[in-house]
């Protein structure tokens, strides 16, 4: 079935202009709020599903609840950085009158600080996250650029030794430093394999079930 002329002259219209150049860095700002938006929800959906319905106690709506403020919380909050970001970057080249290094930095450090600012669980494991991924690009930055010294071996298992062994120390012995969801799956791993009853709660359950 055709589209009804009105439509179809609607449709070459925003085609038009979003093949404008002129527009590009706005339309650019729209698309990222818009990929942010998409992104953060299927990044964020799935993890906060499994992790509730794991470790969370409360009603079906409760979990439901959290799964979908989660879910929001992420989206949004990504969806306004890379729409910010971008806007910052088009602004810093249009004044400058081209792009630098230093413009990517400053309007993701102003953004961050804007938008993933409040100290909240979501905020938190993002920036975790971009952390770990952060210091491992540094370090082979440094290494490229020749700061580093280039290794004779692959470090790498004494770099996942040194994060197992600190991990696991801070859990045993500093437990409230580490993030909630972090103490949740390692209570589950190596407090609760301390503790059963009989066969069901050895091998089924991980906690016995309570009777009726």
């Amino acid at each position: 079935m055709a589209a009804p002329p009105q439509l179809r002259i609607l449709l070459f219209a925003v085609n038009a202009l979003l093949r404008k150049r002129r527009y590009h860095a706005a339309l650019a700002m729209l698309k990222g709020f818009r990929n942010g938006a998409v992104y953060g929800a299927k990044i964020r959906a799935p993890h906060a599903l499994v992790m509730t319905f794991l470790f969370r106690s409360g009603s079906l709506w409760e979990k439901l609840r959290a799964i979908l403020q989660a879910t929001y919380t992420h989206s949004w909050n990504l969806a306004r950085f890379v729409f910010l970001y971008k806007g910052l970057c088009a602004l810093q080249s249009h004044v400058q009158g081209k792009t630098y290094q230093a413009h990517s930095f400053v309007s993701a450090f102003i953004g961050g600080f804007l938008v993933f600012g409040n100290n909240n669980n979501v905020n938190s494991q993002i920036s975790m996250y971009l952390l770990s991924r952060a210091l491992f690009a540094l370090c082979r930055l440094g290494v490229e650029k020749g700061f580093i010294p280039e290794p004779r071996t692959d470090p790498f298992p004494w770099f996942t030794a040194l994060v197992w062994g600190l991990v696991l120390w801070l859990f045993e012995y500093h437990r409230p430093t580490l993030q909630p969801s972090l103490q949740s799956s390692m209570t589950y791993l190596y407090e609760d394999s301390n503790v059963w009853h009989d066969l069901s709660d050895f091998l089924i359950y991980n906690k016995s079930q309570p009777s009726k």
